[in-house]
């Protein structure tokens, strides 16, 4: 397994296919600080919480020039209608072969009510407009995290 990139090193680049369907990659954001957000999956408890506090809190995001990208394995079509049904202002990338989310560290061996199985580890990369990790976040408190973001990177600004 790849290790997650450490605080301070650079982020590792990427492409992907949003919502929309569109192409996007790491580089489209340059001058910007990126929210990149790893999620189990759409329209779940938690993951559902985690969004609409990114939501809540993307207008103060976007006053700090963050621009907030989340990644998940699930389709094009399962994004869409997640976006959609909750008003997420930021873009969705789809990762079902999990390149992304291999390339981040973040998808291998994890323990769910005592059971080890794969998937996706629950993580925020915070990345500055060079294009390096700045803050990681691999406990997330999924119905505050808009919140602890929006602190880090005023923190971090």
């Amino acid at each position: 397994m790849i290790e997650m990139p450490k605080e301070g090193s650079p982020a590792p680049d990427f492409t992907g296919i949003t919502g929309e369907g569109k192409e996007v990659k790491l580089a489209d954001y340059r001058g910007k600080w990126v929210v990149l957000y790893f999620y189990p999956a759409d329209d779940t408890p938690g993951c559902t919480a985690e969004a609409c506090s990114l939501r809540d809190f993307h207008p103060a995001l976007k006053e700090v020039n963050a621009e907030v990208v989340g990644v998940s394995p699930n389709t094009i079509a399962s994004h869409e209608k997640f976006s959609k049904k909750f008003g997420l202002p930021f873009t969705l990338i789809a990762d079902p072969e999990k390149v992304i989310s291999t390339d981040y560290g973040v998808y291998g061996e994890k323990i769910l009510y005592g059971k080890v199985s794969l998937g996706i580890k629950r993580t925020t990369f915070l990345i500055d407009p060079e294009g390096m990790v700045r803050k990681v976040f691999s406990k997330v408190n999924t119905g505050s995290h808009g919140q602890e973001v929006l602190a880090a990177l005023k923190e971090l600004a």
